[in-house]
Order: structure tokens, then sequence, then C-alpha cells
């Protein structure tokens, strides 16, 4: 049997997750942050794209304000009244100083406790090549973190009132192909698949299936294998990095 996963801390109060795309964080992490909603908490979204690149039908400048509006409704879902864009192109993200001091600079904003970000990794634990994007942005949010604190790393973001932030306890990887902790999504399940199916230009471009059947049974079984090595609750992992 799998190692089992431990509990997720509870100890904060602010999250910020950063994502590369629109969508990112319904395919799983919302479920946790409606429940972390349920307990009080203030998340917030920070997106290095508008995800105007996904979807092949659609010219980048039809895509970018469609899957901006389906991201605003699908947060709203599971509580997030604050979603942020940065503008950097979809499919190309450089991971670098530049990419590093846009989310520092957004740490810095939300003073967050935990950061959330996507799977860093280059696969998602078989043969499944992961994207550059989505590996641009979870190793840049990993540095970030440590940047935001750092008054000399990106010091003219001081200059525009964005003073460190240090205050950064963890960084919680979600869709990590080596997950150490796991949120009880009980609750909060029904909630995930709203959010997940507020993307419907994108997954009507995903799949022919029936778009409600295709979120629920994506959102379900996730938390049910994921649930099986959390006490056979229902649950998303995360690859926990403390500070």
């Amino acid at each position: 049997m799998s190692e089992q996963l431990q509990a997720m801390p509870t100890d904060w109060q602010r999250a910020l997750a950063i994502v590369a795309h629109p969508d990112d964080l319904e395919y799983g992490a919302a479920a946790a942050v409606a429940a972390w909603g349920d307990e009080g908490k203030e998340v917030s979204y920070l997106l290095v794209t508008r995800g105007e690149a996904g979807i092949d039908s659609l010219e980048p400048v039809e895509a970018a304000p469609l899957r901006e509006q389906e991201q605003r409704a699908g947060a709203a879902v599971v509580g997030v009244t604050t979603v942020e864009f940065l503008d950097h192109r979809d499919g190309v993200i450089e991971y670098g100083p530049a990419l590093r001091r846009d989310l520092a600079g957004a740490i810095r904003r939300h003073r967050p406790e935990l950061v959330v970000t996507m799977n860093h990794h280059d696969t998602w634990g078989d043969t499944t090549w992961n994207t550059s994007d989505h590996r641009a942005v979870g190793r840049a949010a990993l540095d970030a973190a440590a940047d935001a604190g750092n008054r000399w790393i990106f010091p003219e973001l001081a200059d525009d009132g964005l003073l460190p932030w240090d205050g950064v306890r963890w960084v919680a990887v979600a869709a990590s192909p080596l997950p150490t902790h796991a949120v009880d999504v009980t609750g909060a399940l029904d909630r995930a698949v709203r959010s997940l199916l507020e993307h419907r230009t994108y997954i009507a471009a995903l799949t022919d299936e029936d778009p409600e059947s295709y979120c629920r049974a994506f959102a379900e079984q996730a938390a049910v294998e994921a649930g099986a090595r959390f006490g056979g609750r229902p649950a998303v992992t995360f690859e926990l990095f403390p500070r």
C-alpha cells in the first residue's frame, strides 16, 4: 500500500494560488479552495496568462476574453472574488527573472501565508510530459516565495510600494506526482464540479462528452483516488514545501 498522506496545515488565513492558465485550478485544486473557504480562509487567484492559445478553433484574440470570463465564473463558484491576470503569452511562458519578479510582486501585494501552484515536475508521474508553461510557473512560484521576502532581490518592487513579505510559510503544489499532503473535500465536490463546468468553451473543444458528466467524472474519480491514501475520504493532494 502507498504511504498515507498527511493533512494539510490549517493554521493560516490567506493563500495566493498562482497558475499558468484558466482551468488549471479547476482541475482538482478548486475543491480544496472551496473547503478552505468553508473554514473562513481567504484565497486569491493569479493567472499568468489568459489561456488564449488553448482552443484550436478560436483565434487568441477571441479566446482570451472568453477564458478570462470563464475563469472568473469558476472562481466565484468556490468563493474566490479576487482573480488577477499577468498577461504573459500563453504557451511560451519563460522561466526567469522577469516571471519571478512578477510573482514576487504579487506575493508582496497579497501577503499570503500559503502559496498554491501547479505541478512543476517534468511529467505527471508516468511518461506523460508536462507542459512548459506549468513547469515554468510552478518553479517560478517556488522561487518567488523566497524572492518576495528578500529586499535585495528585485529592489525596484519596493519603489512601487511593494515592501518585502517573508510571511510565506508553505508552497503547496497541486497535481504533483509526488504528493505529501491532502485536504478532505467531502463537502466541496459539487462546487468543484460546477467550478470546472464554468469552463464550457474550453471543455467543448476538449471532449465530445456531455460537459457535466465529464466534469463530475473527473472530479469524483480524482477525489476517490486521492482518498485511498487519506483514510478513504475524498481528497485533493498537494506536494508541500515548508519554508
